[in-house]
């Protein structure tokens, strides 16, 4: 895959991992998918789709950055649950698993990048940390 490439696959990845996030945290409601008896399911979508996000925006843009934009959005969404979003509630477990996501995605993306050596994932995009 030549770097254009690249480039446009890793920008598509921000734009859909970012775009599921946004639906999953803002939504008035999410739909019912009949996981509702499965422990810690909402907190291991929280987890998924930071992680998702995290990694996807590490790929992109700068480790500071993304780190405060990804914990912005962790005390922004739960906020917004809590106060303007009927139906749903701002949760600290559901924050505590943000964080934890977030962890994960950094993690996964630094991983990529150290097992390549040169300071760039696998695939030779995302800044160096």
């Amino acid at each position: 895959m030549g770097e254009q490439q690249r480039k446009l696959a890793d920008w598509v990845l921000v734009v859909i991992t970012v775009g599921v996030q946004f639906w999953a945290l803002y939504a008035p409601s999410l739909p019912d998918v009949g996981v509702d008896g499965i422990p810690f399911v909402n907190k291991i979508g929280h987890i998924i789709i930071f992680a998702l996000a995290t990694w996807a925006l590490l790929r992109v843009f700068d480790l500071r950055l993304v780190m405060a934009l990804m914990v912005v959005q962790l005390v922004v969404s739960e906020v917004v649950q809590g106060l303007f979003l009927p139906g749903r509630s701002g949760d600290i477990g559901d924050a505590i698993a943000d964080a934890v996501g977030i962890a994960v995605g950094w993690w996964t993306w630094r991983t990529a990048t150290l097992q390549d050596g040169d300071g760039n994932t696998q695939t030779g995009s995302g800044p160096e940390a």
